[in-house]
């Protein structure tokens, strides 16, 4: 029997829909973000899941708590957001007034240049690949659902995939992911899946 993950992005925020980068800040959900992830609670109530994990940043513990109403939710740090640094708290526009000549570097390679102050997206990567193995190594044969962030999600399936695209990865607010792991291989099931949301 394979393990399987369920990597669910965490619903909408007001920093999301604002677009500004969040990182490491304590967002929490906006109304929207909370009726997202309550579709979700609808269509998962009745999957077994045998352990949930969960980002330590509020967005991602909302999430969780609606989702799997009244189930342990372990916090883990190691599943946070990439921290973006100087980029935290500032939208797209914001970015480009202050530090453009930066900005436009990391946007063309993301895995080449360290945004100062931040992370650099190989650190990133190390930090949640290294979170979601354990997590994999812990629950042998079992369901897993890790309630995180988009920049996570997208780490993993690049590491799956042998890919570099980190954009084309990163998934929307509350939808789902489904990863199966099996004699030292994970295959992708299901990326960025928002049925429920229809």
């Amino acid at each position: 029997m394979p393990t399987k993950l369920i990597l669910i992005r965490h619903g909408e925020t007001d920093f999301n829909r604002k677009k500004r980068y969040s990182g490491f800040k304590d967002i929490p959900l906006n109304l929207k973000g909370r009726r997202q992830v309550g579709k979700l609670h609808k269509r998962l109530k009745d999957d077994e899941v045998h352990k949930i994990y969960a980002s330590d940043r509020s967005r991602a513990i909302q999430s969780a708590g609606i989702i799997f109403k009244g189930r342990i939710i372990e916090l883990l740090p190691g599943l946070r957001e990439i921290h973006f640094g100087i980029f935290e708290g500032l939208t797209y526009k914001e970015i480009m007034k202050k530090y453009p000549i930066v900005y436009k570097k990391w946007l063309k390679n993301p895995f080449g240049v360290k945004i100062p102050g931040g992370e650099s997206l190989m650190e990133f990567r190390k930090r949640v690949i290294g979170e979601l193995k354990n997590i994999i190594a812990k629950n042998k044969n079992q369901t897993v659902a890790v309630v995180c962030h988009g920049g996570p999600i997208s780490i993993f399936v690049n590491h799956i995939l042998k890919s570099k695209d980190f954009w084309k990865y990163i998934p929307k607010s509350a939808s789902l992911s489904i990863m199966e792991h099996k004699n030292g291989k994970t295959k992708i099931r299901s990326l960025n899946d928002t049925l429920h949301l229809k």
